[in-house]
């Protein structure tokens, strides 16, 4: 099992912090810019077995596999890079990223992991039949919100 997509997160990877004039770093602001850009395609992909599976677009087993690979693949890269230490909501305001992140250690692998188990579950049913993808759906769901709630900002 790869622990790799948050594994260095808490660690962190060299901090570099908003400036005192409300601008942020260009670092710290790619590195931000480059996680929402996964969890984008994250929600794309996602959202494309949701449709299916609530029955909007109509099931298409080769799509389904792709999505669901694409899921898969997202949420097994080694995304360290990406959670610098301060940046997050407290120190950056284009982030909903709690500063709960980088004080929970634990928490945020047993999300980690539950997310790369449900994905990998979909990975192998959403090719398979409608009743597949659908049995393995709330899982991932569950495990996006399941960080969701503890690590992320709600919406203003």
């Amino acid at each position: 099992m790869k622990k790799s997509l948050i594994a260095a997160l808490v660690i962190g990877i060299g901090s570099s912090a908003a400036l005192a004039d409300g601008h942020v770093d260009k670092a710290l602001q790619g590195a931000i810019d480059a996680r929402q850009a996964a969890m984008k395609l994250y929600a794309f992909n996602l959202g494309q077995l949701g449709a299916m599976a609530k029955g909007a677009m109509d099931y298409d087993a080769d799509k389904a596999a792709g999505a669901a690979s694409n899921l898969y693949a997202l949420v097994t890269m080694d995304q360290s890079a990406v959670w610098p230490a301060g940046s997050d909501n407290g120190a950056v305001d284009t982030t909903r990223a709690l500063p709960a992140i980088w004080n929970d250690f634990p928490g945020v692998m047993a999300a980690s992991k539950a997310m790369v188990e449900a994905a990998a579950t979909m990975k192998d049913a959403a090719g398979t039949d409608l009743a597949s993808l659908q049995g393995a759906i709330g899982a991932v769901g569950g495990a996006c919100g399941g960080c969701h709630k503890a690590y992320r900002a709600p919406a203003n």
